[in-house]
């Protein structure tokens, strides 16, 4: 059997010396459907979070939301979202009939977290149906958890524009989560992924290079975000303002940097970092009052690293 990993995971696996057992992990985990737990999964939760790409390959990150259940599975190979982007987000010139779409359902109350990818059989007025490619279960480490209720909203302005801004800049700098998505370019097995990161607030950080720093943990090994960024470093991040419901969408080139190769310092500054992401502003989009989801205060999550 062909392996679950693509050159550029691969690559990184290898570097970290956990190729031969995260290869023989991901051929159990990593299935062509979505096992009945995934399918219930999918179906309780408000929001989820949508990986995607537009006409020039760029990468961009996404929420959709809905009543529990406008998510569903009606069959183990299919998963159905009864749910439309709204005009402004980059996702709703993204669906079209050669689309492939990276989701990632996330239940901050409890820290559970799916992914699944494969590409778009339907695209309709009430939703969008994908077929299943690949579905996976993720560890919940570094999840800040947090109960949700529905909350009404006014939708607000949207503001836009292109690298550093102080409009976005305050969002960054105290959010304790985000989400990322990527893509694999093989026209036969790639797709596009959206993953979570998260750690305290501010753990994204603001240098004199003028990039934005992220920090990677320890993980599951699999390195599905890093070993698309390895191959193709276009990306598109996704903040939540979890008291305001704005959505801040930001293009951003990805840079990989290791412990002792040049550039890389400011690891010490980063306590359990692994490895950092330096992550090169692009175009940017911030969508104001959006998510008609309110959040009660964060519960830390216990695996975040000491010095946090």
């Amino acid at each position: 059997m062909s392996s679950p990993f693509h050159p550029g995971e691969q690559a990184i696996q290898t570097r970290v010396g956990v190729r031969e057992q995260v290869e023989a992990m991901g051929s159990r985990m990593i299935r062509d459907h979505m096992p009945e737990q995934h399918r219930l999964f999918f179906a309780q939760l408000p929001w989820l979070l949508v990986g995607s790409l537009d006409s020039d390959g760029q990468p961009q990150a996404s929420v959709l939301w809905g009543k529990p259940g406008f998510a569903h599975s009606p069959e183990p190979s299919l998963l159905r979202v009864n749910a439309r982007p709204q005009a402004d987000d980059p996702l709703a010139a993204n669906l079209h009939s050669a689309a492939r779409i990276g989701l990632l359902g996330l239940e901050l109350p409890t820290r559970r977290r799916n992914r699944m990818n494969g590409p778009l059989l339907d695209n309709d007025a009430e939703g969008f149906a994908l077929a299943v490619q690949q579905s996976f279960g993720n560890c919940p480490k570094y999840i800040q958890a947090r109960d949700w209720h529905w909350h009404d909203r006014s939708a607000g302005p949207l503001e836009q524009g292109d690298g550093l801004d102080p409009r976005w800049l305050e969002l960054v700098k105290r959010s304790d989560t985000l989400f990322i998505a990527s893509q694999h370019l093989d026209p036969e097995t790639g797709g596009v992924d959206i993953s979570h990161r998260g750690g305290t607030p501010g753990f994204v950080q603001l240098r004199d290079d003028g990039r934005l720093w992220l920090p990677d943990y320890s993980g599951n090994q699999m390195f599905n975000t890093l070993g698309n960024l390895l191959l193709e470093p276009r990306c598109g991040l996704l903040w939540v303002d979890f008291a305001s419901g704005d959505l801040l969408q930001l293009e951003a080139r990805a840079e990989i940097l290791w412990p002792g190769q040049g550039g890389s310092a400011g690891l010490p500054d980063l306590p359990g970092a692994e490895r950092l992401v330096a992550l090169t502003p692009g175009r940017w989009r911030l969508r104001r009052n959006r998510l008609p989801l309110g959040f009660d205060s964060a519960r830390p999550s216990p695996f975040l690293p000491q010095g946090h």
